[in-house]
């Protein structure tokens, strides 16, 4: 591994560990992106996968964020999709709709077209990106990488593209038991190294997303989604024991404490999920991540702060890592993802003191 500059904020690092802080800490899913006017100036340049694909430019991006708020982490500057294309599949970001396949998945026969890639030359420039943001940074906070989940990518691969049923994938599970269960461990294996590769570049957090994973009942959790996801963090933990590791399974309430047993280190909420229920369910096994709604952010920031307030009081001001539900969004005034931040450390502090 690369030697990188010591870290002087391991307020996160040390939240996830289960280590009292000073105030709790606070990141925003996709806080590198669209609604920045400096991200926005790259992309009159630059493709979106021109970014993602060329370190500096994502190393710049990443890191652009960090500069305007006093965030406690950066989160590479990348997307999920990285996999499938890696995995043999072409994926085109069409506007206004999102990642699309040209040629999905649309029977088992095409699995096929799939390759076994080898992980350290396909996604070398999302290393490279990695090495290059960590040494940037010089240490001002904690860089998290990331990776999509096994059934969320088989979802698109299979649908095509994003869709609010996601009716293909689902039917290929009931069509297609073993053909899934076959495309999800093959996908599995390549993001378990990818994982463990992103913190040999640099990762000193990983987050593995499951954005649609409250779309299955919970029986088709239990079979198509908790054996892939428990075998990525163990296997990642095998390799790097101290590297602590994020889960985001979106909408499925039902999982959490299934997800405690895991050898995930925090699990993050969706904006609909009850915080107080989730810590009664999760107990001491795993921290928290979460939860504001990110349409708080249009809110007036009065407002806003007392949504804050609110998220923390329901998380209490421990093992707790402050976050939104989902993403920010395109729209979202850069000032407003100020007051959220700003106002989770000055409560949090608060709340520490009484």
């Amino acid at each position: 591994m690369a030697s990188f500059p010591s870290l002087d904020n391991d307020r996160l690092l040390r939240t996830a560990r289960g280590e009292p802080t000073d105030c709790t800490p606070v990141w925003m899913m996709r806080q590198a992106g669209r609604y920045l006017p400096e991200y926005q100036a790259i992309r009159k340049e630059h493709s979106f996968f021109e970014v993602v694909e060329t370190p500096e430019l994502a190393a710049e991006v990443t890191i652009q964020p960090v500069e305007r708020f006093s965030l406690d982490a950066a989160i590479l500057f990348c997307d999920i999709m990285v996999v499938p294309e890696a995995m043999g599949l072409t994926v085109k970001m069409v506007s206004g709709q999102g990642p699309t396949f040209p040629k999905p998945l649309t029977t088992p026969d095409e699995m096929e077209r799939l390759v076994e890639p080898d992980v350290e030359s396909a996604l070398g420039h999302v290393f490279e990106a990695l090495t290059v943001t960590r040494h940037e940074l010089a240490g001002r906070v904690p860089l998290i990488g990331f990776s999509g989940a096994p059934w969320t990518l088989m979802a698109y691969m299979v649908e095509g593209g994003g869709s609010k049923s996601y009716r293909a994938a689902r039917r290929w599970l009931y069509r297609h038991p073993d053909a899934s269960k076959a495309l999800l461990q093959r996908t599995t294996d390549v993001i378990v190294e990818y994982l463990i590769r992103q913190v040999d570049a640099g990762a000193q957090m990983l987050q593995v997303f499951d954005s649609w994973a409250g779309l299955h009942t919970p029986e088709n959790f239990r079979t198509f989604c908790l054996p892939y996801l428990a075998e990525i963090a163990t296997r990642v933990k095998a390799a790097h024991p101290d590297v602590p590791l994020v889960i985001f399974a979106k909408g499925a309430h039902y999982a959490l404490d299934a997800l405690a047993d895991t050898d995930y280190d925090v699990i993050s909420l969706d904006s609909t999920m009850d915080p107080d229920a989730a810590r009664d369910t999760v107990g001491d096994r795993a921290v928290l991540q979460g939860n504001l709604d990110p349409c708080a952010l249009y809110a007036p920031p009065d407002v806003l702060r007392r949504e804050v307030q609110h998220m923390l009081a329901g998380f209490g001001p421990h093992h707790h890592i402050g976050n939104l539900g989902h993403g920010m969004l395109p729209d979202h005034d850069p000032e407003h993802a100020r007051v959220f931040v700003d106002a989770v450390h000055e409560h949090s502090r608060h709340m520490r003191t009484v």
